[in-house]
């Protein structure tokens, strides 16, 4: 049955994936306002499914207006403050440097100073040449579930996007992946709205796996070799210029994504939730060379600043 009403949305109302997600959205918040244990609990609730419907019908990003995150039974089990003057080689690794789509990535565009980490993306003359430089950074250590969270100002201008990402050892291999059970790439926030009509302050957040049984044409994104969920694009506080946290709570059952400790949307897309230990990635993207060819090489300059990397996961029991 729910299939058939995905279907209807999607053929008849014309819905893409992201305005889908934001549809079952509201079905979730339709649920919460009849078990609201307050008057403004309630209202809030009302007040929330108006504004999501709003920004489904009109596409453009979409308030959190969840849960409120609560770590109770969480650890901290790892945290970066980049309080020192270099990188902390002992947690992090300069990830896959060189060339990267139109341009590279490079450990000489990543600056640890001031208690902030910063990757510039800018055209230079580096270590691997002449051309557009980003950064990209991965911790040693991978996880399984838990609470992930990075609090950080995304770059402007757009081009070169900020990124705070899982990535499994083989999530777009649907022999390996077996639909995001076998892993996935849980894209936390990709800052890629500037200058988007309606998006302009907002992050996207995105499930990317392989193998996933259901799978039909219009209701997910096919890339060919893997299939992904776009979850939606929602509204931060002038995240180019102030500090926003970013959260992905990963449980057995589900994903559930937070900005500023406040529910975006939550989600099981594939055949269920990564079983598997995933790295943490923390980037400023680089993308192919059409889109590198509308920046000004001599004007653009955009920096992605992170305050903090955090990461909790269950109290063991007792």
């Amino acid at each position: 049955m729910l299939e058939l009403v995905q279907k209807f949305l999607v053929e008849i109302l014309k819905l893409c994936p992201r305005q889908m997600m934001g549809m079952e959205t509201i079905g979730v918040r339709l649920a919460q306002i009849f078990d609201a244990d307050s008057i403004r609990r309630f209202i809030a609730g009302i007040l929330a499914v108006f504004q999501l419907f709003f920004a489904v019908i009109f596409d453009v990003g979409y308030e959190p207006s969840g849960q409120e995150l609560d770590l109770t039974g969480y650890e901290l089990v790892f945290e970066d403050e980049f309080n020192g003057d270099s990188l902390d080689t002992t947690a992090w690794k300069y990830c896959n440097s060189g060339p990267r789509r139109g341009g590279f990535r490079a450990p000489s565009s990543v600056k640890i100073a001031d208690g902030t980490c910063t990757i510039t993306g800018e055209y230079r003359d580096g270590e691997y040449g002449e051309g557009w430089y980003g950064g990209d950074l991965a911790l040693l250590k991978w996880y399984n579930k838990g609470y992930f969270e990075i609090r950080c100002k995304v770059s402007a201008g757009g081009g070169l996007w900020s990124a705070f990402w899982l990535m499994a050892a083989h999530p777009y291999e649907a022999e390996y992946s077996k639909g995001g059970i076998g892993g996935a790439e849980i894209d936390i926030m990709e800052a890629a709205g500037w200058g988007r009509d309606g998006w302009e302050n907002a992050v996207v957040q995105t499930i990317h796996c392989a193998g996933v049984e259901g799978w039909y044409e219009g209701l997910y994104i096919d890339r060919e070799d893997f299939d992904s969920r776009e979850l939606g694009y929602y509204n931060g506080n002038d995240i180019y210029n102030e500090y926003n946290t970013y959260g992905l709570e990963w449980t057995e059952d589900e994903y559930i994504f937070y900005i500023n400790g406040v529910e975006t949307c939550r989600t099981s897309f594939g055949n269920g939730t990564s079983q598997v230990a995933e790295e943490v990635r923390v980037s400023l993207e680089v993308p192919d060379a059409e889109a590198l060819s509308q920046l000004d090489k001599e004007t653009y300059h955009s920096e992605f600043v992170v305050d903090y990397v955090r990461i909790y996961q269950e109290k063991p029991a007792a």
